[in-house]
C-alpha cells in the first residue's frame, strides 16, 4: 500500500500543478499581449504565435504560452506511469500519456509551425476528451460522471466547432473545447491526492 500511496501522491501533484500551470500560463500571456486579442476571436495558441500566412509572434506572451505548454505537458506525461503502477489501467494511462504529448507537442510547435502544430493540437483535443471519459474506470465516486460530461462537452464542440463558432466565435469555442480538459487535470489530481482508502 504504501508504495501505490507514492505514486498517487506524486500523480496527484503533477496533475493538480499542470492545471493550475496551464490556466494561470494563459491568463499570463494573455496579460501580456497587446491588444487585439480577445476571448472571443482569439484561439488560445495565438499567444504563442497565430498560424500562417503572415505569422504574428508577440513576445513575452509567446515564451510564456510555449514553455507554460511545454512544462504542463511534460508533468502530464511523467505523471502517466505513476497512474499506472498505482492502478494497473494500461489503456487509460496511455491515454493519458499521449495527451501530455500532444500539449507538449503545442508547445515545442507553435502555430506558425505547420502542420506540426495543428496535428498536436488534435491529437490534445481528440485524446483528452477521451481521457477525460475514460477516467471513469478509475474514479468510483460522482466525480466520474461529471468528467464522463466534461469530456462529451469537449469532443461535441471541437467536432461540431462549425455550428458553435457564429455564437462563440473561434476563441470562446475553442476554450469550450480545451477547458473542461484542462479542469480535469486539475479535479484528478485532487481525487488521487484522497483514495488511500481504496488501494
Amino acid at each position: 500500500m504504501g508504495n501505490k500511496q507514492s505514486q498517487l501522491n506524486i500523480a496527484s501533484i503533477l496533475l493538480y500543478l499542470s492545471g493550475a500551470i496551464i490556466i494561470l500560463g494563459i491568463i499570463t500571456g494573455e496579460v501580456y499581449y497587446p491588444s487585439g486579442y480577445t476571448t472571443r476571436l482569439s484561439q488560445i495558441s495565438d499567444l504563442g504565435a497565430t498560424v500562417p500566412p503572415n505569422s504574428i509572434i508577440t513576445q513575452p506572451s509567446a515564451t510564456i504560452f510555449n514553455i507554460t505548454m511545454m512544462v504542463a505537458g511534460f508533468m502530464i506525461l511523467l505523471a502517466s506511469p505513476f497512474v499506472y503502477k498505482a492502478f494497473n489501467k494500461r489503456l487509460f494511462s496511455i491515454l493519458l500519456g499521449l495527451v501530455g504529448f500532444g500539449i507538449l507537442g503545442v508547445g515545442v510547435f507553435p502555430g506558425n509551425i505547420t502542420p506540426w502544430h495543428g496535428i498536436f493540437s488534435m491529437l490534445t483535443f481528440n485524446i483528452g476528451g477521451i481521457t477525460t471519459i475514460a477516467s471513469f474506470t478509475i474514479i468510483k465516486t460522482p466525480l466520474r460522471y461529471i468528467f464522463i460530461v466534461s469530456g462529451i462537452i469537449t469532443l461535441l464542440f471541437f467536432w461540431g466547432a462549425p455550428g458553435f463558432i457564429p455564437i462563440l466565435g473561434a476563441g470562446g469555442t475553442e476554450r469550450w473545447v480545451a477547458y473542461p480538459v484542462v479542469f480535469f487535470f486539475m479535479g484528478f489530481g485532487g481525487y488521487l491526492s484522497g483514495v488511500k482508502d481504496k488501494i
